[in-house]
């Protein structure tokens, strides 16, 4: 991020990122603000409690917080990529380009039920601070619906980068 310390903008381009870690998405999206900001919560059933998901105190480097960012999406756009671009939406912190994403926001567990399968069983759900749902099941929309193979360029013609 240090490299990137002095843009005009910012464009992430997650179309084909099929997921991460909360703890990530907090990092990451720490540079993109300048006080503490609550991303997302995550409650887990099996231990009735709700884990709060907030923009880390520090980041090593300069943040991007007053300059324009972009998050590209597609229907391969998963999990901890849609939590990341569904925060910055709700925050009103970044212009979503691309198509609707995959609509994977509970985390599951595999469970053995024999010899030869496994099922994925969801243990715990987001819940946006400021929607107080999220996206599992439908996805992102993004602001600005365009084919992803047209994304970059868009977001590209959108900022009036050179």
């Amino acid at each position: 991020m240090n490299f990137l310390a002095h843009v005009d903008a910012i464009i992430f381009d997650l179309r084909e990122n099929g997921g991460g870690d909360p703890k990530m998405v907090a990092f990451l999206s720490s540079y993109l603000f300048d006080q503490p900001t609550h991303l997302n919560d995550l409650y887990s059933r099996r231990d009735d409690f709700t884990s709060q998901y907030w923009t880390v105190p520090y980041v090593p480097g300069p943040t991007l917080a007053d300059k324009p960012a972009f998050v590209l999406t597609s229907r391969r756009t998963f999990s901890g990529a849609e939590e990341f671009t569904y925060n910055l939406k709700n925050l009103k912190r970044a212009t979503i380009v691309g198509e609707r994403t995959g609509g994977g926001a509970h985390p599951v567990m595999g469970w053995r039920i024999d010899d030869h399968f496994i099922i994925g069983v969801p243990f715990a759900r987001a819940v946006n601070p400021i929607t107080k749902t999220d996206w599992e099941g439908v996805g992102v929309e993004p602001d600005v619906a365009v084919p992803s193979a047209d994304a970059l360029a868009t977001a590209i013609r959108l900022h009036g980068f050179r």
